[in-house]
């Protein structure tokens, strides 16, 4: 089977990249990620906490409002509790590259516009192929509007994009008004691919100790519906390459983002349960269904199910919804 995709601009031999996670912590995990099949490798982000030089915006934004209440600057961990520092980090992706074979994007986690720009040129310097941008941004601040908040993932795509030269994607949300406006708004400036979605990690209460505390709980199948009704949307309205995340674990999950018209499927979670090894167990599973199914590629079913491809296109809209509704038994 023909499992080539191109995602970025990259050609890949496969649709199948781990997204940043722990798991490409150390170059040796990434080793294991690219002999499991893995078609190329998202760095674990640097995120702009680690970036001493932003330090005064990054206080500006984290420290707002929450000197009434004192115990709240404690959330934030000191920055040498990090797993790496920028200089590491960096230094870990130009290993990377030289190490292995597959395409090696750099992934940075942030708000600010200026660490972006330093740690993406430094990131490119060090050969990543590919930036991802991936904004984890919670707007709290009643008096910011949604067209402020979009602005700035414009904004921040803008300057990376005019720093660098290799490809830029941008990590979203699903927690927008119009989405579909925003992803079109990133397009025309000049994003290279969309991800689709970052999973905001919420937190829970310990009723022992009386904190907030953080809890990671990983994804399942049932979370992929969400970014592939929206893969199938914009595919044919985007220009740009696009990555479904969150909730895929099965070559079944594959398949469906390659349909709906993902350009490549994002794991994580799947990963950290069983391993890197796991990969080549979804590509035997990938390549069984297309042999019996007589696929003879990916592209050949890329975008077979979008909306603009399916007979009815409103299934992915408010008809899916009522349909639901009624075969519930």
């Amino acid at each position: 089977m023909d499992l080539k995709t191109t995602y970025l601009g990259l050609k890949l031999k496969n649709p199948i990249v781990p997204s940043a996670s722990p798991l490409s912590r150390t170059l040796e995990n990434m080793k294991r990620l690219e002999d499991a099949g893995a078609a190329a490798v998202v760095m674990y982000s640097l995120f702009e906490e680690q970036i001493v030089h932003e330090a005064a915006e990054l206080e500006h934004y984290l420290a707002y409002g929450t000197h009434s209440y004192a115990e709240a600057l404690d959330y934030f961990p000191a920055a040498q509790e990090y797993n790496l520092g920028p200089d590491q980090h960096v230094e870990l992706l130009r290993q990377a590259k030289e190490s292995l074979e597959i395409p090696v994007i750099g992934s940075i986690n942030g708000i600010s516009t200026g660490g972006w720009i330093e740690y993406a040129k430094r990131m490119e310097q060090a050969g990543a192929d590919a930036i991802e941008l991936n904004i984890y941004y919670i707007p709290t601040d009643p008096a910011l509007t949604s067209q402020e908040v979009e602005d700035r993932y414009v904004d921040v795509l803008k300057a990376v994009k005019a720093a660098v030269r290799v490809p830029v994607a941008v990590k979203l949300s699903p927690f927008f008004s119009s989405l579909a406006n925003l992803a079109v708004r990133l397009d025309r400036a000049g994003a290279n691919g969309l991800v689709l979605f970052n999973r905001f990690y919420q937190p829970d209460l310990d009723l022992e100790e009386l904190e907030v505390k953080p809890n990671v709980v990983l994804s399942t199948s049932d979370a992929l519906r969400l970014p592939l009704r929206w893969i199938a949307i914009l595919h044919g309205t985007v220009k740009t390459s696009l990555a479904g995340t969150s909730g895929i674990h099965t070559a079944e999950d594959v398949l469906k983002m390659v349909m709906a018209g993902a350009d490549v499927a994002m794991m994580c979670s799947a990963l950290l349960k069983h391993g890197p090894s796991y990969i080549t167990t979804v590509l035997e599973d990938l390549n069984k269904w297309m042999v019996e199914r007589e696929y003879l590629s990916i592209e050949q079913m890329k975008g077979s199910m979008s909306q603009a491809s399916v007979t009815d296109p409103s299934a992915f809209e408010r008809a899916q919804y009522m349909k639901a509704l009624n075969r519930f038994r």
